[in-house]
């Protein structure tokens, strides 16, 4: 791989689970890390914040600017897209990772949760793209990245959470339009999604801890990360991606290593059948 040395990455949701986890690893090549998320001061129930990772990305080897961002905010997004160009001269990576979740069904949904999901998820999704697609075009080899599920059609998936799973799914169809909307200008825009669950705070709030046990932890979704955004962006471009399939592509044979639980059966994550 020719690795991520001096790209800079800017990545939504990253102070902690699978946005920390990709920080770390794309800081391992020396890369510049913009840590974007809302918590500045330490959380009474989360752990990190974006100074924490920021100080974990230059442990690593990579540079730091660490941005307090909520991504409803179209003003604030674009201003922190500019701060991020300005500071390392350009963009070559968005990671769209910040989301909402509410596993509930049409009675149980709060409006304001409602809100909440389509402005973090598809809004957000959107207005970084938006915001980041000018620099991307002058960028080296460039990616967006949508954490975001391929587009299953099934009533089943729709059934017990219509609303969340209309926002993950106004995700990946950014991808899908953005691609070939972006394509000439050889600027990639793929989804990523995890075959499993994976252990992180939205999973031990959501599920039962059995489930929590029975996950994968967030570094296979950081190393297929890492895998796709090696990829030519002019080729590797309008696909949803499972984690361990670009693992196996990858020749990693060896996936147990990512196992909370090495051994156990694994509890197969949403929208995948």
């Amino acid at each position: 791989m020719a690795g991520l040395r001096g790209k800079t990455i800017f990545i939504t949701g990253a102070t902690r689970g699978i946005g920390r986890e990709i920080a770390l690893r794309c800081a391992r090549d020396r890369a510049n890390i913009v840590v974007t998320g809302k918590t500045s001061e330490p959380h009474p129930r989360l752990s990190g914040t974006i100074h924490s990772v920021a100080k974990e990305i230059e442990a690593a080897g990579g540079r730091a600017l660490a941005l307090q961002l909520d991504v409803r905010d179209a003003d604030a997004v674009a201003a922190a897209a500019k701060r991020a160009a300005d500071a390392f001269g350009g963009i070559d990576v968005l990671i769209n990772n910040a989301s909402a979740i509410s596993l509930t069904g049409t009675l149980e949904t709060p409006v304001k949760r409602f809100d909440l999901m389509f402005s973090v998820n598809v809004r957000g999704t959107f207005v970084c793209s938006q915001a980041c697609v000018p620099y991307l075009m002058k960028g080296s080899n460039p990616h967006i990245l949508n954490l975001s599920p391929p587009l299953n059609m099934q009533a089943r998936w729709f059934r017990d959470h219509v609303a969340y799973t209309m926002a993950k799914y106004g995700m990946s169809m950014c991808t899908l339009g953005m691609a070939e909307e972006f394509r000439a200008h050889g600027v990639a825009v793929n989804s990523l999604w995890p075959r499993t669950t994976i252990a992180t705070a939205a999973i031990e709030v959501n599920f039962p801890e059995a489930i929590l046990k029975a996950s994968r932890k967030p570094a296979i979704m950081a190393d297929a990360a890492y895998a796709i955004l090696n990829r030519n962006s002019r080729s590797a471009t309008g696909n949803f991606y499972i984690d361990e399939t670009v693992l196996q592509e990858e020749g990693v044979t060896d996936l147990d290593q990512y196992a909370v639980t090495p051994g156990a059966q694994l509890y197969p994550d949403l929208f995948l059948d």
